[in-house]
């Protein structure tokens, strides 16, 4: 298994970077795929990247034809490979991390030139859901911006995302939130974010999930809630967001004395 590439450096040798265990009670097809799976997440193995094929992998490895196959079979069922008919094995995704600071996913894919594109399902003004008074420090009879978008990340989704806001903070159209990310837009409007209240948890994927995301119905997907507030400390986002599993992760950094 080779990356190749035009420029300089030296290839990814299976031989080298995957090392099995007989004696490990951990399938051997699952070591290789988690050990493949990491070199892809860290980018060791870049989208585009081919991979050898069964018989030439099975060789270097020591392993059956049977094993290797699981073993890819397993990536293609993530979505990190796909086998194409004579060009082999070849790397087409590898999981979003995002680090915990005070920015949007769509910033977030932009800097890693991840071609971020959104599919912008609701944009309307409404009054304040019952249960978002609190969230949002508005009245019943206050209105929000109501938005349900789903982000995708060079064409795949990512996250579906349900945000609401005070009306009277920007007046975004569709295009706009296509094009552009929610910060971005409060940013231009003048609005100077300053801090969040962020929560992180799990769920699994609902019907309308599945079709929105192109997961299965009960695969694992990661929720978010965020409060923003402004300098002036006023709240002026409320998000709830979830994000597939096998596509997307948080990278917390911890530091302290005792660590």
């Amino acid at each position: 298994m080779q990356r190749r590439s035009s420029g300089g450096g030296s290839a990814w040798d299976p031989a080298t970077r995957i090392a099995v265990d007989h004696g490990s009670p951990v399938p051997l097809y699952h070591q290789v795929a988690s050990q493949i799976e990491a070199a892809i997440d860290s980018g060791d193995l870049p989208v585009g990247a081919r991979l050898d094929n069964e018989i030439e992998l099975a060789a270097r490895l020591g392993l059956s034809r049977p094993t290797v196959r699981q073993a890819i079979g397993s990536l293609v069922d993530k979505g990190l490979v796909v086998r194409k008919r004579g060009a082999g094995t070849q790397v087409v995704f590898n999981k979003v991390k995002r680090s915990l600071q005070l920015s949007s996913l769509f910033d977030d894919l932009t800097e890693i030139e991840r071609s971020p594109s959104t599919r912008v399902l609701v944009n309307e003004v409404q009054k304040v859901p019952a249960g978002l008074t609190g969230a949002l420090g508005l009245k019943r009879s206050d209105e929000v911006l109501r938005l349900e978008r789903v982000r995708l990340a060079g064409g795949e989704p990512i996250a579906r995302m349900h945000n609401y806001l005070p009306a009277d903070l920007i007046e975004p159209s569709t295009e706009q939130l296509a094009e552009r990310g929610l910060y971005q837009l409060l940013r231009g409007a003048g609005v100077r974010l300053h801090a969040a209240d962020q929560s992180i948890g799990a769920r699994v994927a609902t019907e309308e999930d599945s079709e929105l995301l192109d997961e299965p119905v009960g695969a694992a997907l990661l929720t978010m809630e965020r409060t923003t507030y402004d300098q002036a400390g006023r709240i002026v986002e409320y998000g709830s967001h979830v994000y597939r599993a096998s596509r997307y992760s948080f990278d917390l950094s911890l530091r302290g004395d005792n660590l």
